[in-house]
Protein backbone atom coordinates (compact mmCIF):
# COMPACT_ATOMS: atom_id res chain seq x y z
CA UNK A 1 0.00 0.00 0.00
CA UNK A 2 1.46 3.29 -1.06
CA UNK A 3 -0.40 6.57 -1.11
CA UNK A 4 1.33 9.41 -2.88
CA UNK A 5 -1.68 11.69 -3.23
CA UNK A 6 -2.45 12.83 0.32
CA UNK A 7 -5.39 14.99 -0.77
CA UNK A 8 -7.05 11.92 -2.22
CA UNK A 9 -6.40 9.95 0.97
CA UNK A 10 -7.68 12.75 3.22
CA UNK A 11 -10.86 13.11 1.15
CA UNK A 12 -11.53 9.36 1.19
CA UNK A 13 -10.79 9.12 4.92
CA UNK A 14 -13.06 12.06 5.73
CA UNK A 15 -15.92 10.65 3.66
CA UNK A 16 -15.56 7.28 5.37
CA UNK A 17 -15.38 8.89 8.83
CA UNK A 18 -18.47 11.05 8.29
CA UNK A 19 -20.43 8.04 7.05
CA UNK A 20 -19.30 6.02 10.08
CA UNK A 21 -20.31 8.91 12.37
CA UNK A 22 -23.79 8.94 10.87
CA UNK A 23 -24.16 5.16 11.01
CA UNK A 24 -23.08 4.97 14.66
CA UNK A 25 -25.31 7.85 15.74
CA UNK A 26 -28.27 6.45 13.81
CA UNK A 27 -27.78 3.02 15.34
CA UNK A 28 -27.83 4.56 18.81
CA UNK A 29 -30.88 6.71 18.07
CA UNK A 30 -32.81 3.86 16.51
CA UNK A 31 -32.42 1.49 19.45
CA UNK A 32 -34.26 3.33 22.17
CA UNK A 33 -36.20 6.31 20.88
CA UNK A 34 -39.89 6.36 20.11
CA UNK A 35 -39.98 10.12 19.52
CA UNK A 36 -37.15 12.60 18.98
CA UNK A 37 -37.61 13.98 22.49
CA UNK A 38 -36.64 10.59 23.94
CA UNK A 39 -33.22 10.60 22.29
CA UNK A 40 -30.20 11.11 24.50
CA UNK A 41 -28.45 13.39 22.02
CA UNK A 42 -25.22 13.61 23.99
CA UNK A 43 -24.88 9.83 23.96
CA UNK A 44 -25.79 9.66 20.25
CA UNK A 45 -23.16 12.28 19.38
CA UNK A 46 -20.66 10.51 21.60
CA UNK A 47 -21.26 7.22 19.78
CA UNK A 48 -20.92 9.00 16.45
CA UNK A 49 -17.72 10.74 17.54
CA UNK A 50 -16.21 7.46 18.64
CA UNK A 51 -17.09 5.99 15.24
CA UNK A 52 -15.50 8.99 13.50
CA UNK A 53 -12.22 8.64 15.42
CA UNK A 54 -12.18 4.88 14.87
CA UNK A 55 -12.71 5.33 11.11
CA UNK A 56 -9.82 7.81 10.87
CA UNK A 57 -7.52 5.49 12.81
CA UNK A 58 -8.47 2.54 10.62
CA UNK A 59 -7.89 4.68 7.53
CA UNK A 60 -4.26 4.99 8.58
CA UNK A 61 -3.86 1.29 7.80
CA UNK A 62 -5.00 1.86 4.23
CA UNK A 63 -7.90 2.89 2.07
CA UNK A 64 -8.48 0.94 -1.14
CA UNK A 65 -10.19 3.91 -2.76
CA UNK A 66 -7.13 6.13 -2.18
CA UNK A 67 -4.44 3.71 -3.36
CA UNK A 68 -2.79 4.20 -6.70
CA UNK A 69 -3.77 1.81 -9.44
Amino acid sequence: MKVTNWKSWARAALIRAVRTFAEAALAYIGTGAVVLGDVNWLAALSAGGFGFVTAILLALTGLPEAEEK
